[in-house]
Formats: structure tokens, C-alpha cells, sequence
């Protein structure tokens, strides 16, 4: 099928306008108009996501799952569409877009099969105890509950499976919470034809009509106005810190402040040790230059840090991944913005520390770039800590396994944490753990961060700044979580108990 974005908003079941434009800005093609969004189309938004919640969180489980199976089919059924236009906005290959449609459908599936099992509810149930003495105990049963409307915030580097029917949107429809997705404005013909799928996934099921609502917007006061309004319960983010704090800060703001769900991004230390750097290190350096150029750089996972014992070995190292991003050719990023923020965190980073291999990016182009430094200057600088989106990494050598311990408590928080070992490392390994442990929300070992499985028992998530709530992830399944809090019945007649908790 083709697909020419008509640029409107999708508000209870209608598409609709608003009075001005902004124009997108492909990577090639041509740009399309989009209609901005508004305060008052937000207040719309949002009232139509109140007014489906009372039905939609009573909807059965098998009823969602096939919602959010619905919503897979439609979209695989727009899939050479949504490769077209979304190749065309951000630039990304098409056999990326085309993985990352099935990692999207994937998750909406896995979503269904979960909710369908039952266990996310987390009922309890103790029993009444009328004879207990002194008192007697009343009957209890505990279960999750839906928490009302969500708003979630499409992601600029991952145009399918972080954004409008991303793992926020398909944890919070699982759980059985209406959203309202603001879509990324580096993307918005993308977001559109999905926001057509769900649309009509709403359609074919019988859905409500506002359990679904989608607003173009390239403003900020269009996210503001939607974190603000008092019908929204919580907020799902993946984006910059800077941006995502923001948002934070006006959730915690609020009458009634609201969870704020922010993957924020993080540098994904990898700690090469001793023997393992002895004994591979050329493969690791080709491993770690191949990881950090994938989708030039433009990965929250990118792991932008290696640390490892000084010396000839970490020298050779040094050579092997400044030979190996040297023949790597300039990428496309995902848009001017993000184009100029990594041209001038390379230069800072040139400031400071030594360049290895240093490549010339222009206008929306990136190079890699890959520089050294000491501990002891990494301990001093704590702009070299700080996350370059794109393809620049920087290597920290130590003096000691003390040093490396050092270099690994000052490291903020973090989605992962890479071990390189071999068997004589274990000793020092058992010492990093703990603090890795504290800093990480998934540790690894031996392998690369880019590429977070989607499975029950992966967390992408961790402490700030690489989250804002270090109980929660937004992959896998237990990301239902956030969007769920518990109700305890006590005494409560069965005829009145929510369905899943009725003769449990």
C-alpha cells in the first residue's frame, strides 16, 4: 500500500486539524505538512482517554490481548509503507526498519500472551479469620489494577518500537490504561500511519474510541500541556536528559504529582580486565568499534566507555578500534539537531582527552571518533561522563584494580554495565560486581549492550540519570508494572469483585 501523511490528529475515533503547520524534515524525499498540535486539542486528547478508561480497564484480558494482537496485524499489514516513509524521515537502512517493525509487533504480541496468563495481576487473598482472637480478621483479596490514561512520548531514535505503538504504548494498553502519545516531530508521517493501525485495530475489536489518541506536535508546550493535565496518571519518556528532566520536573510539579517514566539515556561503561585484555584484546577492541558505530551511535544502549588496565596492551587496543573506525563510512543521523549536538560533544571531548581517531562529520553525516584518557583525568572531568549520542567513544585507562574500582563508584547511573573477563579475572570481577550491581540496570558479560532482547527478564532501566524510576523498565514484561497499582477488597461481596479476582 502507499502512504501520503494527511497530517492530522487522531482524538476519540476522528482525525482532526488544528490551525497551524510545521513541515518535516526527512532525510531524503520529500517533506510533508503536519498540523501542530494545541493546549486545547491536548485537553481533548486527554478527556477522551477519561472518559474510554471506566470501560476499556473493564474489558476482559483475552478481549485486550486480542486488541493488542489486532494492532500487530494491522501494522504488519502497513509494513512496506512504514519502511518507506519511515527510511525517509530518519534515514535509518531499511533492513533496520524492517527488524524494528518485528521487535514493535513482537512486543504487542508478547504483551497479549502475558496479560493472558494472569500472573501480572499479583492476586492475594487471605481468607477471614471470624474466631481469630483477640480480634478477628476480615477477608482480604488483592489485585493490580489499571491506573487511568497515560501519556507517552515518542522516541527520536527508534521510530517503531519506543514510539507510537512502542513497548510504553503496548504495556499500558496491556495493563488496560488508555493512552494519548505525542509523536516525535523528526518522524511524524511515521507515527501517523501507525497511529491509523491501532485506529483501526480499535475499529475491528470494539474498543472505545479514546482509548487511543495521537497529537502531532513540535513545540514544547504540546508535551507540557500533556504531563500537566490532570486526567493523565503517569508519563512514559525515552529521550535526552535535559528534555526528559524537564518533563520530570513538571510531574512532580503538579497538584497531583504523577510517576514520570524517563529512560534518559547513559554512556554503558564496559570494564575490560587483565587477562581478558591479554589474551583478546584485539577482538574486543573490533567487537567494541563495531558496537559503537551500530546506527551511528544512536543508541541509549551505545556503549561509549571502556576502561582497562594502562600499557602496551591497552595501546594496541587503542590502535586495533581507531583502525577499525577508520574504514567505517559516514552514517545518516536522525536529524540536524541531533547532527550538531554530537559534532560539538566531540569537540569538547577533543578538548580534553587524547584523539585516537578523530572523523570529520558534517551537516547530517557522523564519523566516529575515538579518544583515551587517563583515570585520573576521568575522575577530575566529569564532562567526559556525560553521553554523546552518536558514534564517539573514549577509553580510560587505570594504574591499578583499585583504580578501576574507583573509576567504577564515581560512574552515575547507568542502563548497563560490561564485564570482559577470562577466568583468571574472576577475582577482581567479584570486586566490581557490587558496585556495578548499584550503578546498572543490566550487567553483562563478555558481549555488547546494543540490542536489548525483549523477554521476561530483561530490565532496560536504572538508576538516574539513565532513568527516573529505578524500579522499573521499559522492555520486557514486567514494564506493565508501572502503569498498574494495587486495590486490596476487604469484605467486599463477590458480585462487586473485579472479574480476574472473583472466586479466586
Amino acid at each position: 500500500m502507499t502512504f501520503t501523511p494527511h497530517g492530522k490528529h487522531l482524538i476519540a475515533g476522528e482525525w482532526l486539524a488544528g490551525e497551524g503547520t510545521f513541515r518535516s524534515a526527512p532525510a531524503h524525499g520529500t517533506p510533508h505538512e503536519f498540523s501542530a498540535g494545541t493546549v486545547d486539542l491536548v485537553n481533548r486528547a486527554c478527556e477522551a482517554a477519561e472518559d474510554a478508561f471506566a470501560a476499556y480497564a473493564a474489558t476482559s484480558r483475552e478481549d485486550r490481548a486480542r486488541f493488542l494482537e489486532a494492532i500487530a496485524d494491522q501494522i504488519e499489514a502497513r509494513a512496506e509503507a512504514i519502511t518507506t516513509i519511515g527510511t525517509a524521515e530518519t534515514g535509518l537502512p531499511e533492513a533496520r526498519l524492517q527488524g524494528e517493525r518485528g521487535r514493535t509487533t513482537g512486543q504487542l504480541r508478547l504483551f497479549a500472551d502475558h496479560i493472558r496468563k494472569g500472573d501480572y495481576l499479583d492476586r492475594r487473598v487471605d481468607v477471614a479469620l471470624p474466631d481469630r482472637q483477640p480480634l478477628p480478621r476480615p477477608n482480604l483479596r488483592l489485585m493490580q489494577r489499571p491506573i487511568g490514561p497515560v501519556a507517552v512520548f515518542g522516541a527520536s531514535n527508534f521510530p517503531l518500537a519506543f514510539s507510537t505503538a512502542g513497548g510504553d504504548t503496548a504495556s499500558a494498553l496491556a495493563a488496560g490504561c488508555p493512552v494519548v502519545v505525542k509523536g516525535h516531530p523528526a518522524h511524524p508521517g511515521t507515527g501517523e500511519i501507525v497511529a491509523e493501525a491501532i485506529h483501526a485495530a480499535i475499529r475491528d475489536t470494539g474498543m472505545p474510541a479514546g482509548v487511543f489518541g495521537f497529537i502531532h506536535g513540535d513545540s514544547h508546550a504540546v508535551g507540557a500541556a500533556l504531563v500537566q493535565h490532570p486526567l493523565i496518571k503517569a508519563v512514559g519518556f525515552t529521550g535526552s536528559l535535559r528534555g526528559g528532566r524537564a518533563l520530570f520536573d513538571l510531574c512532580a510539579a503538579r497538584p497531583e504529582p504523577i510517576p514520570f517514566f524517563g529512560e534518559l539515556g547513559s554512556i554503558n561503561p564496559g570494564f575490560v580486565l587483565p587477562q581478558a585484555l591479554a589474551a583478546r584484546g584485539a577482538r574486543i577492541a573490533e567487537g567494541w568499534a563495531g558496537s559503537l558505530t551500530m546506527g551511528a551511535g544512536q543508541f541509549c544502549t551505545n556503549p561509549g566507555l571502556v576502561v582497562m588496565p594502562k600499557g602496551v596492551l591497552a595501546d594496541a587496543f587503542a590502535k586495533t578500534a581507531g583502525d577499525m573506525l577508520a574504514k567505517v563510512a559516514p552514517q545518516v543521523m536522525l536529524t540536524d539537531g541531533i547532527a550538531e549536538a554530537y559534532r560539538a560533544g566531540a569537540t569538547r571531548a577533543a578538548g580534553i582527552a587524547t584523539p585516537i581517531f578523530e572523523g570529520v562529520s558534517e551537516g547530517r553525516n557522523a564519523l566516529p571518533s575515538v579518544y583515551k584518557t587517563t583515570a585520573d583525568e576521568f575522575l577530575r572531568d566529569h564532562s567526559l561522563a556525560e553521553e554523546v549520542f552518536g558514534p564517539l567513544g573514549l577509553i580510560v585507562t587505570v594504574s591499578s584494580e583499585d583504580q578501576m574500582l574507583d573509576v567504577a563508584e564515581a560512574m552515575e547511573g547507568q542502563l548497563t554495565a560490561t564485564l570482559h573477563l577470562d577466568d583468571g579475572d574472576m577475582e577482581l570481577a567479584r570486586r566490581l560486581m557490587p558496585v556495578l550491581e548499584q550503578k546498572a540496570g543490566r550487567i553483562l558479560a563478555n558481549g555488547w549492550p546494543t540490542g536489548v532482547e525483549v523477554a521476561d527478564a530483561m530490565v532496560h532501566g536504572g538508576p538516574y540519570p539513565a532513568s527516573t524510576n529505578f524500579g522499573a523498565t521499559s522492555v520486557g514484561t514486567m514494564a506493565i508494572r508501572r502503569f498498574l497499582r494495587p486495590v486490596s477488597y476487604q469484605n467486599i461481596p463477590e458480585a462487586l469483585l473485579p472479574e480476574d479476582l472473583r472466586g479466586f
